[in-house]
Formats: structure tokens, C-alpha cells, sequence
């Protein structure tokens, strides 16, 4: 028990951490709707900021994870919030600026905090939850939090573009970017203050060889498990997947006069608001329901409700909020509840029985969320060709992997690599 109590702080701090990412994460990814309005830019490049976001995460990932694995993960947290904010607040310059490429350069700068924050977070909470079941459990629970500022995003943009977004400017969005730094520069003074476990940071004899150049060349690495390359490849897509779905969506609904940002923006709100719910439920049953059964049910799932929505007639609607809401809109809300758990499932399935491995493995493991960005992009791509609705067969097949890795690809078949 004293041992839990003495984590609490260090929890406590991930769980506001993991709320953080979200929000920056989602702001970026509702930003799609201004910028489409006030630079005039097509699907395809107003996913641009969310591009750049996540591609800061295949620049950093590595590098983050040597951080991580040289300075601790106090240091690169603290890191992480500061740059954080710069990259928020070049962002916010863009409006003044009139710059739709200071925005990009902005959410590239704020991707690269996401990236270090999320390779800090996710490890931590695994490690203090216990690994296995319990570590998914923690992860989980953390992971509401992420939703809480994933819901909350989306929705104050829409209440801050209005009814016509086709009117929206970068201003529009300023109290929202204001709000993001400060919780930034909350953060890096509790970061600063909390004492924070280091369990995978270099001993002094390693950093002593290593300076010496005295340490010997492991012929192993993360990349030597082949299921933690499947499940690397396997967060490429549900990343992609996870931003793909809310933000085709947000953009599609919201040229739709009758409906608007602002209603959107609230449904795309409810879309992560689904997430912490699912989330809450797979931290509830996450020590008894294996991971390999979280995710397999959990892109089935998504898989039909994508397909509903793809089927769904454009008259079939219900009223809501005072207006008729396209059904098909409450088929992408409730893929969050699906897309909820995924993100702790590939994680835990992953990093399970890579020991001395994990730090440098989380790094490899971030480097491919850049998915958030790429996949995005590439489905608006298609959305200029073939329409929003039916670029949503692309996520479908994405899904169908992380099928396979749950029933297939997820078994470790290299145990006998010494991880200790």
C-alpha cells in the first residue's frame, strides 16, 4: 500500500500529461476547419497542421527515447511542456501574422511536445501499473484523461467559430491557444516539483562505459521481437485511424449549412467524450479482460459502424440540439467508443517481455504515431477524389490489421532474448 501511495503523485502527473497531449492533439486537428476558411485551403492541405504534428513525432522519436533513457523522465517531461508552449504560441501567431505556413511551422514545433510527452506517459504508467493486465489497467484509466481534453477541444473550437465557418479565422481560436499555454506553464511548475520515478534511466556505470565508449554492442534491440514490429506498424494505422475518423468528419459536416461547425464540433466532442467512456470501462475490466480481446472486439466493432456509416442514406436523420442531425454522424460518435481502448491494447501487447528494451522501444513505438498525420492526410486525399464518405474505406483497411495483429501478430515468438 505505501508503495502505490508513494506513486500516487507521479500518476497524478501522467494522468494531467495525458490530458495535455489530447487537447494540443485535437486542437490541431479542429484548427483543419479554420485554416480551410481563412487560407482556402482543400481537405487534403487543411490537414496539414495535423500532418506536421504527428511528423514531428518521426523526427523525434528516437531522439526523445534517448532523451528519456539519458536524462529521465523528469527532465524530458519538463522539456516536453516548454516546448509545448512555444509551439502553441507560434501558432497563435499566425493569425496576427497571416500565415498559414508560421501555423504549420507551429504544429510541427508543438508535435515535437506531443512526441515526448506521450513517450514519457506511456511507459511510466505500464511500469508503475505493474506491466501485463494491471499496466493496461493504468494506461487505460490515463487514457480517460487524454479523452477528457480530446472532448473538450473540438468543442470549444466549434463554440468559438460559430455557426458560419466559412467566416473563421485563426483569431477566432486565440482565447482556446491562450488557455493551451497556460496549462503548459502550470505544468512545467508541477513537473518541476513532483518527484518522479525513474526506473529505466541509465545507471552511473552505464553512463560512466558509455562515455568511455567502453560499452559492448547488443546484438539484440526492440526491432529484434517481431511482435513489437507489427505492433509498432499496428500504431501507425490506429493513430491514423483515431485522427482520420473525427477529422474527415468535422470537415465534411461542417460545409454542410444546415448543420455547421458548431453543431459538429459538439458531435466530434461527443466522438472523444466516447473515448473517455470507453476508456473508463477497459480501465474497470482491464485486469481481467486480456488486451489481445480489448482490441480484436474493439476493431470488429469499428469496422461495422464505418460501414453503417459509409451505407447510411443522407435523408435518414434524427432531431438533436434542435436540428436534424445526420445519422451517419452518430455512427462516427460511436466509433470513440471503439477507438478507446485501442491505443493501451497495441501498447501493452507491444512492450510485453521486452525488459531493458522498453525505453529505446518506446521511442521506435512513437516515431510511428507520425500514422496520425499520414493516414489523415492520405484519406483527404482521396476525400478531393471520391468524396468524404467513401474515403472512409481506407480506415476500414486499416482496421483489418489490427485485426490480424490481435489474433496473430501480437505473440511474442522471441523469448529466448535475454531482457534483463
Amino acid at each position: 500500500m505505501s508503495n502505490k501511495n508513494s506513486n500516487l503523485p507521479a500518476i497524478i502527473v501522467m494522468f494531467a500529461l495525458f490530458f495535455m497531449i489530447a487537447f494540443v492533439t485535437n486542437f490541431a486537428g479542429s484548427m483543419g476547419v479554420i485554416v480551410s476558411a481563412q487560407f482556402g485551403a482543400s481537405a487534403a492541405l487543411s490537414q496539414l497542421g495535423t500532418l506536421a504534428n504527428f511528423i514531428a513525432y518521426a523526427c523525434m522519436g528516437i531522439p526523445a527515447g534517448l532523451i528519456l533513457k539519458r536524462k529521465g523522465y523528469k527532465f524530458t517531461a519538463l522539456a516536453a511542456v516548454i516546448v509545448g508552449l512555444v509551439g502553441v504560441a507560434v501558432q497563435w501567431i499566425s493569425g496576427p501574422a497571416q500565415s498559414f505556413l508560421v501555423y504549420v511551422i507551429g504544429a510541427f514545433i508543438a508535435g515535437f511536445s506531443m512526441c515526448m510527452l506521450n513517450i514519457v506517459v506511456n511507459p511510466m504508467l505500464n511500469t508503475l501499473g505493474g506491466g501485463g493486465n494491471k499496466g493496461n489497467r493504468l494506461i487505460q484509466l490515463g487514457g480517460s484523461c487524454n479523452s477528457v481534453g480530446g472532448t473538450i477541444a473540438p468543442i470549444l473550437l466549434g463554440y468559438l467559430i460559430g455557426g458560419e465557418a466559412s467566416n473563421a479565422t485563426v483569431k477566432d481560436a486565440a482565447p482556446a491557444m491562450i488557455i493551451a499555454m497556460v496549462i503548459f506553464a502550470i505544468a512545467a511548475v508541477i513537473i518541476a516539483l513532483t518527484n518522479i520515478p525513474e526506473p529505466h534511466m541509465e545507471t552511473a556505470e552505464e553512463k560512466a562505459a558509455r562515455k568511455a565508449g567502453k560499452v559492448a554492442k547488443d546484438p539484440n534491440g526492440p526491432l529484434s521481437f517481431r511482435h513489437f514490429v507489427l505492433g509498432a506498424i499496428a500504431i501507425f494505422f490506429y493513430v491514423g485511424i483515431e485522427v482520420g475518423i473525427p477529422n474527415t468528419a468535422n470537415l465534411h459536416f461542417s460545409s454542410i449549412p444546415a448543420i455547421g461547425a458548431a453543431l459538429t464540433g459538439t458531435m466530434i466532442g461527443a466522438y472523444w467524450f466516447c473515448m473517455m467512456l470507453g476508456r473508463l470501462a477497459g480501465g474497470a475490466i482491464g485486469g481481467k479482460v486480456s488486451s489481445k480481446a480489448m482490441l480484436s472486439a474493439t476493431a470488429i466493432a469499428a469496422i461495422v459502424l464505418l460501414i453503417a456509416f459509409i451505407f447510411s442514406p443522407e435523408t435518414a436523420k434524427i432531431a438533436m440540439f434542435g436540428k436534424e442531425l445526420p445519422v451517419a454522424l452518430i455512427f462516427i460518435t460511436l466509433c470513440g467508443l471503439c477507438t478507446s481502448v485501442m491505443w493501451g491494447a497495441i501498447f501493452n501487447l507491444a512492450a510485453e517481455g521486452l525488459g531493458k528494451y522498453t525505453a529505446a522501444a518506446s521511442g521506435i513505438f512513437m516515431t510511428l504515431v507520425c500514422g496520425g498525420g499520414i493516414i489523415p492526410f492520405l484519406q483527404n486525399l482521396l476525400a478531393d477524389k471520391i468524396g468524404a464518405v467513401q474515403s472512409y474505406w481506407f480506415l476500414i483497411a486499416c482496421l483489418l490489421y489490427l485485426v490480424f495483429y490481435a489474433l496473430v501478430g501480437s505473440k511474442n515468438v522471441n523469448k529466448d532474448i535475454k531482457v534483463d
